[in-house]
């Protein structure tokens, strides 16, 4: 039998959701630059789905969003949680429109791998553990990036920058030997060296998220 040249089958794919919480395309654009400056080179060419369930004004300018987000090398996949008039525009503008009721209902998948990495990361290393978790045997230089699907374990110092629950987990940790870290980051929450010192009292320590916000607790050692 010949082999057709196309077939249409389910599937699922994690996306990152990007909420817009306001109409000012210029404030959006200032804290945009600032999160891409963070980890650039872990958000070019992302796919995103916008959420734009607090946007309500129906004269939105959404065409000017999605040049905004083409101009950082991110890819708009689609919108969810918008208002009759700004789903037209998408429409027009060729962007899906996703619905968020069964999205906003499903947990997030669990890790399942483990990546293990016996070595130091140096700086301008790059380390990524896709759907699972990341463990370093070693230490985390200043200027050296892990992040992981899942959560983080690092035996040795963390000086750069640890991102867990990079697809949205919420559940995801991140825990080091020596919390001195340059930013920590679940499912898009951070903190900078600052707020680290500032809650932290402790040289290791477990880094969770608590609704929106990120704690720190001490280790048991």
């Amino acid at each position: 039998m010949q082999t057709p040249s196309l077939e249409l089958k389910g599937s699922s794919f994690t996306l990152s959701v990007l909420h817009i919480n306001q109409v000012d395309l210029e404030k959006v654009t200032i804290e945009l630059d600032s999160k891409l400056a963070i980890a650039p080179q872990f958000f070019i060419g992302a796919p995103l789905v916008v959420n734009l369930g607090r946007i309500k004004d129906t004269e939105y300018n959404l065409a000017a969003l999605k040049d905004l987000l083409i101009s950082r090398q991110l890819v708009v996949v689609g919108i969810t949680a918008a208002i009759n008039a700004i789903s037209a525009q998408a429409k027009s503008l060729g962007l899906a429109i996703i619905k968020s009721g069964k999205q906003s209902q499903t947990q997030p998948l669990l890790p399942k791998t483990t990546k293990i990495v016996k070595q130091n990361v140096r700086s301008g290393q790059q380390i990524y553990a896709k759907d699972g978790d990341l463990v370093i045997v070693g230490t985390v230089g200043n200027g050296a990036e892990v992040i992981a699907d899942g959560s983080i374990h690092i035996y040795g110092n963390l000086r750069g920058k640890a991102m867990a629950g990079a697809s949205g987990d919420k559940h995801a940790v991140i825990i080091a030997r020596a919390l001195e870290a340059e930013l920590v980051s679940i499912a898009g929450q951070y903190w900078l060296a600052e707020n680290i010192q500032l809650n932290s009292t402790t040289k290791g320590g477990c880094v969770r998220l608590e609704g929106e916000s990120l704690t720190i607790e001490a280790l048991p050692l």
